[in-house]
């Protein structure tokens, strides 16, 4: 049995997972590597066969192995699948972070690994890219990906080669290629240079020749200093020559590009996206060979996927789908919403024969959630590609949770758990100013009951039971500063209001100081949380938000203290009335997501 680990590139993952050893010790099982779509699971009188095509497919057979015990042949309804990690809105993964979570992907037949890294990899020639940012350095990504194609992994870089450019745009170097915003200067001499160290680095750093160009949401371009340099030109025609730049120094270092598909369609259709006429349609040229990514988080239904797929169709024959595993707004991912619109979006996928889908794990304003978090969707996601067949038992032998309880954690944010609406009351909840009260309309104080409710669940996750379990104990703690600050701010008001002595006496002595208390531990949790994951740079904006939460909470207490002592004789925030919320028009809990920390702490210019 040992050499036949060996010759099969076994022995290191016994090493790295427990449950495999106790898997490979009860069990005889023999390996075939055959050209097939898929992998055989066949049981004999003494021993088992798994029959594979792809180290990713091997690997999920043997998680499957764990929890079945009968004879599967399984055909995954896509040739590529991977996962996107958003390393570009402060929190960097570590090197082991991203080591873990391989592992993870490989068991369940994932097949490649996306790193989106808009300035957190060091490129030569350009040293303020990525400074003070935590950035990946080429011998960082080296043994990234040689570690990666052990578990069947490949690893592409996803980058930035026309807008997105949001953190270089503070340096003067880099002012030389900007159009506007964060949008390079199509044209100049600087962005050419740019682009070539850029390629130069992708090529030393990445075995891969897949890589992702990014050119999104440049809802600007050639508005800025190009539109004065060169006078309004159309704009589809600018993209069109920047991609034609990029291409060509693409080509010096073979890569194959990709490409996300929403500025053709803005730019063709004066900012609609997926939505154009047939005259719309005939002045785009997509270039030969280049994949055109649709991107969609925000659906259930298949029937829109099917139609957006049949529009990108008429532009390239060439297209792959990227969907959404939530955890981009806050502490607190949506997987339920994500496992329902992603469902509806493989569904149409593999009725329109799309053969690569990827699943992005952004971050947006801050990435506070674990990178883990997501590891629900991506499983489920994996089962309905591969034929949903993989018993959820099997998620806990790979986690040491149960698939309920990780699921359980999406409902620390209010009215989400039928997973048909998604909202990050949990985020803006947190930072809802007690005085101000901006979001103080949308609160339901039966809320809280909800989100107590995963406490009972949640809270006996020991490091024992799972590696995953500092997670957990950042979601404790987030519920418990939650169940006290949640209403707070209407507390305050109305006992101010109604001059409620007793009411003002309990807020300001007991539970504005356990406010604080509990604010302390939650901070630790998620300082845990974050070093464990994450380079250290980027925490420094934790640090400056949760640290201002906890001193905004002792300022607001000592106000109310000396109204309580008569020192002052009015609170100015609590004089003025309390408006409904209104950033948006519909302010239904459900359904509101805000994600703008420096909107929702205060109403002042930050």
């Amino acid at each position: 049995m040992k050499d036949m680990i060996d010759n099969l590139n076994l022995q290191s993952l016994l090493e790295e997972n427990n449950w495999l050893q106790v898997l490979l010790n009860r069990q005889k099982i023999v390996f075939k590597q055959e050209n097939i779509s898929g992998y055989q699971i066949h049981f004999c009188d003494d021993e088992i066969e798994i029959t594979y095509s792809s180290i990713a497919q091997r690997n999920r057979a043997l998680l499957a192995l764990t929890t079945s015990m009968q004879d599967v042949f399984k055909i995954s309804a896509v040739k590529n699948l991977g996962v996107m990690v958003d390393c570009s809105r402060n929190a960097v993964p570590k090197i082991i972070t991203l080591k873990k979570f391989i592992r993870y992907l490989s068991f369940m037949g994932y097949t490649f690994l996306g790193l989106y890294m808009e300035d957190t990899l060091k490129i030569d020639g350009e040293p303020y890219i990525g400074s003070q940012r935590g950035a990946y350095t080429t011998k960082d990504i080296q043994e990234l990906d040689t570690y990666a194609q052990q578990y069947g992994i490949e690893l592409r870089p996803y980058v930035q080669t026309l807008a997105h450019l949001n953190q270089i745009v503070r340096y003067e170097e880099y002012q030389q290629m900007i159009d506007v915003d964060d949008i390079l200067l199509v044209g100049s001499s600087r962005t050419h240079a740019y682009l070539e160290n850029l390629f130069r680095t992708l090529d030393k750093a990445f075995s891969t020749r897949k890589v992702n160009i990014g050119m999104d949401e440049a809802f600007m371009l050639g508005l800025g200093k190009y539109l004065t340099e060169h006078g309004y030109q159309n704009r589809l025609e600018i993209m069109n020559q920047h991609l034609q730049t990029v291409r060509e120094i693409a080509s010096k270092y073979n890569f194959e590009l990709q490409m996300w598909s929403d500025m053709f369609f803005r730019l063709a259709a004066n900012g609609s996206y997926y939505n154009l006429s047939q005259e719309q349609i005939q002045k785009i040229n997509v270039p030969e060979g280049m994949n055109l990514a649709y991107w969609d988080y925000y659906s259930t239904d298949v029937q829109h996927y099917a139609e957006n797929i049949k529009l990108h169709r008429k532009l390239s024959p060439n297209i792959s789908f990227v969907g959404g595993a939530w955890k981009w707004t806050g502490f607190i991912p949506h997987n339920r919403y994500s496992i329902h619109a992603c469902k509806a979006a493989i569904e149409a996928c593999v009725e329109h024969h799309i053969d690569e889908i990827t699943f992005a794990g952004w971050g947006d304003d801050g990435a506070e959630t674990s990178l883990f978090a997501i590891l629900p969707v991506l499983f489920v996601n994996a089962n309905e590609i591969y034929g949903n067949h993989m018993s959820e038992k099997s998620f806990e032998v790979l986690t040491g949770i149960s698939l309920d309880t990780f699921l359980s954690i999406d409902e620390v944010n209010p009215c989400t758990k039928d997973g048909f609406t998604h909202n990050n009351a949990s985020k803006y909840f947190l930072y809802n100013d007690l005085l101000q009260g901006v979001f103080d309309s949308v609160v339901q104080p039966s809320m809280i009951n909800e989100i107590q409710s995963v406490l009972p669940k949640i809270s006996n996750i020991s490091t024992e039971i799972s590696e995953l379990s500092y997670y957990f104990k950042t979601v404790q703690s987030l519920i418990e500063v939650l169940e006290l600050k949640l209403n707070l701010g209407n507390e305050i008001y109305h006992a101010y209001k109604q001059n409620d002595l007793q009411a003002f006496d309990k807020i300001v002595n007991q539970i504005l100081p356990e406010l604080i208390k509990r604010i302390e531990t939650f901070y630790d949790a998620f300082k845990q949380q974050w070093h464990l994951e994450n380079r250290n740079q980027g925490f420094e904006v934790q640090t400056i938000r949760l640290g201002g939460l906890k001193q905004r909470v002792i300022d607001v207490r000592e106000q109310l203290l000396a109204y309580q002592k008569g020192e002052v004789t009015k609170i100015d925030e609590l004089e003025e009335e309390h408006l409904d919320f209104h950033y948006f028009d519909d302010s239904s809990i459900e359904r509101l997501n805000y994600n703008l920390w420096s909107h929702i702490v205060s109403t002042s210019k930050l």
